[in-house]
């Protein structure tokens, strides 16, 4: 069981007036030409900044926003937007600081916004002095950004060792709570959906989910693979031929507790990838050396869907096909209905899978729509994650 102090349990009892909170947040939204196109982390955001605002506190709060090189602070990743969008839907001034480091004037009942946590040399890398400069700043850390729960750096781990206070926000304990108890008594049967372009990169997961599950559905270039596996011609189809073995493997896994890995028996194919790519709808064994299988075929996604109704518990993380050109979209979109229409318990995490629940409309349907991608995988995998250790370590030092 899962033991950190929190943030609401803080305010409960009053130890939040006057205090100086350092919150870390995930405000890495999708933005276009400046413009934010999608403001759910932001929202998700403001419960813990309104908690401690409430709470008597000075509130500071830091977020990642894209890739930048440390050190190099680019127009495309500053969180001005962020900051701007955020006065909106706090109805009050949120001001971004650029240097923030050495120093942040801020009152309590008043919030900050400090600029992109990546500009920081260091962050990355969790560097030590960094990480204590953060934690000279404030009272009281929170972390509520469960989306970079799984990454060790300054602001997620190396701040909550050296904070005089460390505690989880209100998003972070929902995460872990809701998580964790829908996962270690899962109701049955359970079913897991995983795609993606590469078995590689979700390998260790999909074994973990092989020990665990009692259908495991493959899909993208990971299903692509599968079906190479099994024998199947997959023509110029994205693949990892080098992982065969492996995805034999899970579904020796999988046989020997008599549990299954569907592959597809018909599928979508296009001699390229692109919203003008004329699709043909072919039987699985059929797919020729110029073609690539861009979908599962609708045959196959009325009997994942089948499956999807009698589950008792579903994890979902990536969609089965290309799913942004409505020519690839119908198998994720029969998968997407079937979630929203089964009774059992799901659960949904990562980029394409939020896009996806959106694209369908079912975000209302499904129980629990995790705001991690890469922690939600590592959770459902059973590995510690670092931010959350620090934490659970510091509750109970």
């Amino acid at each position: 069981m899962i033991t950190v102090k929190t943030l609401a349990s803080l305010a409960e009892t009053q130890a939040l007036s006057g205090k100086r909170v350092f919150i870390r947040s995930d405000l890495n939204v999708p933005l276009n030409d400046g413009h934010i196109t999608e403001d759910t982390r932001i929202r998700s955001s403001l419960p813990a900044i309104r908690m401690a605002l409430d709470a008597g506190a000075a509130v500071m709060v830091a977020s990642h926003l894209g890739r930048p090189q440390e050190g190099k602070p680019t127009p495309e990743t500053t969180l001005a937007p962020v900051a701007q969008r955020m006065s909106e839907l706090l109805e009050m001034p949120v001001r971004l600081q650029t240097q923030w480091l050495d120093g942040v004037q801020v009152q309590p009942g008043e919030v900050v916004l400090l600029e992109n946590c990546r500009y920081n040399v260091g962050e990355k890398s969790n560097n030590t002095e960094l990480a204590r400069k953060m934690a000279a700043l404030c009272d009281v850390y929170v972390n509520d950004a469960f989306g970079t729960a799984h990454r060790a750096q300054a602001t997620t781990h190396g701040i909550a060792q050296f904070a005089p206070v460390a505690c989880a926000g209100p998003l972070l304990e929902s995460e872990l709570r809701t998580l964790a108890q829908s996962l270690q008594e899962p109701r049955r049967p359970m079913v897991a959906i995983v795609g993606g372009a590469k078995v590689s990169t979700k390998l260790t997961v999909l074994r973990a989910l092989a020990a665990k599950v009692d259908q495991l559905i493959v899909g993208g270039g990971i299903a692509n693979t599968f079906m190479l596996a099994s024998g199947l011609p997959i023509g110029k189809s994205l693949a990892e031929p080098a992982q065969v073995d492996e995805a034999k493997a899970v579904m020796q896994i999988m046989q020997e507790r008599g549990a299954a890995v569907p592959i597809p028996v018909d599928v979508v194919c296009a001699p390229y990838l692109g919203a003008d790519a004329p699709a043909t709808i072919k039987p699985a064994t059929d797919v020729q050396d110029d073609e690539m299988i861009l979908d599962v075929g609708p045959e196959t996604a009325e009997r994942l869907a089948q499956t999807l109704m009698d589950a008792g518990t579903i994890v979902w993380n990536g969609p089965v096909g290309v799913f942004e050109h409505d020519a690839f979209a119908n198998g994720t979109r029969t998968l997407a209905q079937a979630v929203a229409r089964s009774s059992g318990m799901s659960l949904a995490g990562g980029g394409d899978t939020v896009a996806a629940i959106a694209k369908f409309g079912i975000a209302d349907d499904v129980d629990y729509i995790s705001t991690g991608g890469g922690a939600f995988l590592e959770f459902l995998e059973g590995k510690v994650l670092p931010a959350v250790d620090v934490l659970q370590k510091r509750a109970n030092a």
